[in-house]
């Protein structure tokens, strides 16, 4: 799926800054989730991990709106913000 979508970013504006939303929340997320030890910092990785999946959503459904991407999408939250975040812009 993120691969389908960089291919995309190129021709489309809204897209590449829905995008761009995406790799930030999904660097702090992880970054949350690095830096929490125990209990502490749960409510924060929690916040950012719901802050994420919403903003990861509107980028599928924007992109299920243009015809880009079609049928139920899955993913595993860890997994996805992993492969983005190890997206580099240019």
């Amino acid at each position: 799926m993120i691969e389908a979508i960089q291919r995309l970013l190129q021709n489309d504006a809204r897209l590449e800054k829905l995008f761009g939303e995406v790799q930030e929340y999904a660097q702090l997320y992880l970054l949350a989730k690095q830096r929490q030890k125990g209990c502490d910092g749960m409510g924060e990785v929690a916040t950012l991990k719901d802050e994420f999946v919403f903003i990861l959503e509107g980028m599928i459904k924007y992109c299920q709106e243009k015809g880009y991407l079609s049928g139920d999408i899955t993913y595993e939250i860890d997994s996805i913000a992993l492969e983005i975040k190890g997206i580099k812009n240019d």
